[in-house]
C-alpha cells in the first residue's frame, strides 16, 4: 500500500501535486534545492522584465486566484509570492525541504520503496513524482574564445542567471536568442546599459497582448476556439470541420490576424516578418511580445541583427558569423535548457525514455516500463498550471485505485502516436516530447475522461467562446475526493504503481 511519496521540486508540479496527494491522505515530502518556493518564479531564476504569458484571471490554480490587486500579466515576484500563499493557504510548507538538492533517487523494486538521497539525509518512500520542470538546466552555447572574454573580465551567462539589471549598468549587452526570455532582458537593460544588442538567428512570430491595441490575446488563443484553430494529432466534432470542409474558413482568421500583427509590429517596416504563416506558432512556442520593445528598435535605442549568430568572442567584443564585430561586456542567452534528471541513474533514465531521449510518458505523466515513479510538469503549454494540478488529480486516481488504465502496450502505442505527430508538427521542436502547445485543454481533457470527470456541457461551450477561467475546474477535485471517500471501503491499491 502507497502512503509516502516524495516530490521533487516546488514548483506549479510540485506544490499542485503535494496539495492534492496531501488531500487524499498520503504523506508527502517536498525537496527544493533552492532557498524558496516557485521554481522558475524563483527569486534565483528572476531576470529583469520577468512576467507572465498569460493574463492574471488565467494563470492560477482552480481554487486559489491570483489576487485581485495584481496587474493583468504578474510579474515573477508577484507568481512567487502568489505560490508560496498557495503552500502555506493548503498546510503543505512545512512538507518542503528547502536549500536541498537531491542527489540520488534509487528504486529497491522487490521492497517497492525509493531510497532518496538529499543534502546529508537518506529518505525511504513508497512512490516518487519528478517534477523538476521543463526548464531545469540552463544551456548555454560552448562559444569559442569564451575562457579568454571572461579572463578579460566579460560575462557570459543564461537569462535565467542574470537576476541584477544594476550588472548592465555603463556595460555593452548582447543577447542570444528571440524568444521571451531575451527580449525581455533586452528591453530591461536599455537606458542602464551603454549599449544593447539581440542577435537572432531565426525571425518567429510573436503575439502581442492586445490585437489592435485593443483585444487581449486570451480571447482568440486561450479558448477552445483557439486551440481548434490548430490540428491536433486526432480531429474530432467541430474541428473536424474547421480542418475540412471549413478549413478556408479557418485559414481566413488566422490569416486576418496576422495581417493585424504584421501592421501592429511593423514588422515590414522593421524587416522582422519571419516570412512564414502565423499557424507556425504552433510548432514550438507561443512568444508574447515584450512591452515597448519593437518601439525601442524603432527607435534605434536597441539593436537588432537578424541571421546573426557569435562565430567566436574576444575582449570586449564578439565576432559575428558575417565577419562583423559589436562590442560586448555581457553575452546573455536565452538559448534554452537542457531537460535533465541528474538524480536518476541511466539505468531507469533508459526504462522512462527513448534512444533520443524523449520522455515516453504516458499521458505526459507516467513511464509505463518503470514502476512507482511518475513525472508531473513535464509538459509546455498555455495552462502548465491547470495541466500540472490535473495530473495531480490524475495521479491521486492512479494512487487510489480509480483509474482503469488500458494495457502496458496499448499506453506504448498511444506515446509511439502521440510523439511522432510532436516531432512531425514542432519540426523537432518538441521538448524530448513534452510539447503540448497549444493544446493544452485538449490535454486536460483527455485526464479527466481517464477520470471520468468530464467538465459539464455549458462549461465547455463557454470555453469556445471566452477564455478558460481556471475555476471552472476546482469542480474536479470536489467530485474526486467525494468518490473516494464514498468508496473508502472498497478501494484497493492500483495495479501500476506496485
Amino acid at each position: 500500500m502507497i502512503k509516502t511519496v516524495g516530490i521533487v521540486g516546488a514548483g506549479f508540479a510540485g506544490l499542485s501535486t503535494a496539495k492534492v496527494l496531501k488531500s487524499f491522505g498520503f504523506e508527502v515530502t517536498v525537496f527544493e534545492k533552492e532557498a524558496d518556493v516557485g521554481g522558475v518564479w524563483s527569486a534565483s531564476r528572476r531576470y529583469p522584465g520577468l512576467t507572465t504569458q498569460n493574463p492574471r484571471t488565467t494563470y492560477a490554480l482552480s481554487d486559489f486566484p491570483m489576487p485581485a490587486d495584481y496587474p493583468e500579466w504578474p510579474s515573477g515576484e508577484q507568481v512567487q509570492a502568489y505560490l508560496q500563499a498557495y503552500a502555506e493557504k493548503f498546510g503543505i510548507a512545512d512538507d518542503i525541504v528547502l536549500n536541498t538538492r537531491v542527489d540520488a533517487a534509487v528504486l529497491d523494486e522487490a521492497a517497492g520503496q525509493w531510497t532518496v538521497t538529499a543534502g546529508n539525509a537518506t529518505r525511504r518512500f513508497d512512490y516518487l513524482v519528478v517534477c523538476n520542470g521543463i526548464f531545469s538546466e540552463p544551456a548555454v552555447p560552448a562559444f569559442a574564445g569564451a575562457d579568454a572574454f571572461v579572463a578579460a573580465g566579460g560575462r557570459v551567462c543564461h537569462t535565467s542567471e542574470f537576476t541584477r539589471l544594476e550588472d548592465a549598468r555603463g556595460k555593452h549587452v548582447l543577447v542570444v536568442g528571440y524568444g521571451k526570455s531575451s527580449c525581455d532582458v533586452a528591453s530591461a537593460t536599455v537606458g542602464t546599459s551603454r549599449s544593447t544588442t539581440v542577435l537572432a538567428r531565426n525571425l518567429i512570430w510573436k503575439i502581442p497582448k492586445k490585437f489592435g491595441n485593443v483585444l487581449n490575446f486570451k480571447f482568440l488563443l486561450l479558448t477552445r476556439m483557439g486551440e481548434a484553430l490548430f490540428k491536433y494529432i486526432e480531429l474530432k466534432g467541430v474541428e473536424k470541420f474547421m480542418h475540412g470542409a471549413g478549413k478556408p474558413i479557418r485559414d481566413s482568421m488566422l490569416g486576418s490576424v496576422q495581417s493585424v500583427v504584421t501592421r501592429q509590429l511593423k514588422l515590414n517596416q522593421l524587416g522582422l516578418h519571419p516570412g512564414t504563416k502565423l499557424e507556425t506558432i504552433a510548432r514550438s512556442t507561443v512568444s508574447l511580445v515584450t512591452d515597448g520593445f519593437y518601439e525601442k528598435i524603432a527607435a534605434g535605442r536597441l539593436a537588432f541583427r537578424k541571421g546573426a549568430a557569435i562565430a567566436r568572442l574576444e575582449p570586449g567584443r564578439a565576432v559575428l558569423n558575417d565577419g562583423d564585430a559589436v562590442p560586448a561586456d555581457i553575452v546573455v542567452c536565452g538559448t534554452g535548457w537542457h531537460q535533465r534528471v541528474p538524480f536518476l541513474s541511466p539505468a531507469v533514465m533508459a526504462r522512462v525514455t527513448d534512444e533520443r531521449g524523449n520522455f515516453r510518458l504516458y499521458r505526459s505523466i507516467l513511464p509505463v516500463a518503470m514502476p512507482r515513479l511518475a513525472f508531473n510538469g513535464y509538459n509546455s503549454s498555455f495552462f502548465s498550471q491547470l495541466n500540472c494540478e490535473i495530473g495531480a488529480l490524475w495521479l491521486a486516481d492512479l494512487l487510489k485505485g480509480g483509474l482503469d488504465l488500458p494495457p502496458a502496450a496499448q499506453q506504448l502505442t498511444t506515446i509511439d502516436k502521440r510523439l511522432a505527430w510532436m516531432e512531425e508538427r514542432t519540426d523537432g521542436k518538441h521538448s524530448k516530447g513534452t510539447n503540448i502547445i497549444p493544446f493544452s485543454v485538449h490535454n486536460i481533457d483527455e485526464l479527466l475522461h481517464d477520470m471520468n470527470l468530464p467538465l459539464g456541457a455549458f462549461t465547455r461551450f463557454k470555453q469556445w467562446l471566452a477564455p478558460v477561467d481556471p475555476a471552472d475546474y476546482a469542480v474536479v477535485t470536489k467530485r474526486l475526493l467525494r468518490r473516494h471517500r464514498d468508496a473508502a471501503p472498497a478501494l484497493v491499491p492500483a495495479r501500476q504503481p506496485t
